[in-house]
């Protein structure tokens, strides 16, 4: 199972910096004008986590194999994108396509980096972006809702479950407000709400770029960035992107000391992954072996017979049960034959919810 976050902003805001510097690549051209990014770039990030190195040494693993999470480096968008300006619509489709929307805000002034606002404003980029999101929402169920409402009435079941909950959202943005605060009654209408991929239902983190002296406690243009996100229920993270493009660059050694140098305990990298896993309702689980110890992404949620199925699809269709041991439990008692000797070691069926930390091992028959 896969999960992307669409990284999207202004033109010049630090996105393509900051994307190179998470996938430690130089796949995204980074260039001071304005549309440089022309075809979205994707990049596959290993999710760091220490207990994965714990699990591995414990367990005699011969390798490790980190869960990972998905960047797509999106165009930047400007005032008119719904309706084709600047490289226009094709960039909404991009992000229709994404899992969670990475919003890149520039919380730096730096004259020799233009702005296509001409003016270094955090808040009203956010809304320049939000609002094109919307419009191009608003244009897409104005076209649906009436449909859907007029096959309602012919008796289509389906339809009147449209009706009602792409109607709700429709309301919502009618008042300039995102789909994201529709509130689906039920199974059936969040179902449909999730396959109408509208742009303004996607979570949200704020990535605020700072300039390197506001890496560590982050600056007034940022302070303001958390707080419209905390009114949103939305989530924000503080980034110096031209710091995580340094830190991409370094040997793994040599990094800590420069990071401690900055006042810093970890990488840019680090707290976008985490406030990404939070912002999706992620979690990870394990399986470890003599082969390999590998972490795995899933839902929370997510019941035992899924957490298989982020293995292999017959691992789920087979399902019959998950030997599950806590990470604490392994920890504490020195790998599984210790777990079971002390009782931890449980058998658990399809009704299991998986908790994060979980190390897994799943019974099957296909």
């Amino acid at each position: 199972m896969g999960f992307r976050c669409g990284i999207v902003g202004l033109p010049n805001v630090g996105k393509s910096t900051l994307f190179n510097a998470l996938t430690e690549t130089a796949a995204a051209q980074a260039a001071n004008y304005p549309f440089c990014t022309i075809e979205p770039n994707v990049g596959q990030v290993a999710v760091p986590d220490p207990r994965l190195d714990t699990i591995a040494r414990i367990g005699g693993s011969a390798k490790i194999i980190e869960t990972q999470l998905g960047f797509v480096d999106i165009a930047g968008l400007v005032r008119g994108a719904s309706k084709g300006e600047g490289l226009g619509n094709q960039f909404l489709a991009n992000i229709r396509e994404v899992d969670a929307i990475v919003h890149v805000l520039r919380c730096f002034e730096d004259g020799d980096v233009t702005h296509v606002e001409g003016k270094v404003d955090p808040i009203a980029d956010a809304e320049t972006v939000e609002t094109e999101l919307m419009l191009s929402d608003l244009d897409s169920l104005e076209k649906r809702v009436p449909a859907a409402q007029k096959k309602a009435m012919q008796g289509d079941k389906e339809a009147k479950i449209a009706a009602s909950v792409l109607g709700q959202a429709l309301d919502l943005l009618r008042e300039g407000k995102p789909a994201r605060l529709t509130v689906p009654k039920d199974e059936d209408e969040a179902r449909i709400f999730a396959q109408a991929q509208l742009l303004t239902s996607k979570p949200v983190l704020y990535v605020c770029n700072v300039d390197e002296s506001a890496a560590a406690d982050g600056n007034a243009l940022s302070a303001r960035v958390a707080a419209k996100a905390v009114a949103e229920g939305a989530k924000s993270v503080v980034v110096s992107a031209a710091i995580e493009a340094e830190i991409a660059t370094m040997a793994p050694a040599d990094r800590v000391d420069f990071l401690s140098d900055l006042g810093l305990t970890e990488t840019g990298l680090a707290r976008v992954i985490r406030a990404g896993y939070d912002l999706l309702q992620l979690l990870t689980f394990f399986t470890v072996g003599p082969k390999e110890a590998r972490a795995w992404t899933i839902e929370r949620g997510s019941r035992a017979p899924q957490a298989a199925g982020a293995i292999h699809t017959d691992f789920e269709r087979g399902f019959i049960r998950a030997e599950t041991i806590a990470y604490d439990d392994y920890v504490a008692c020195n790998g599984e034959a210790g777990a079971r000797d002390a009782g931890k070691f449980r058998s658990e069926g399809k009704d299991y919810v998986v908790a994060d930390g979980d190390i897994l091992l799943f019974r099957f028959n296909v």
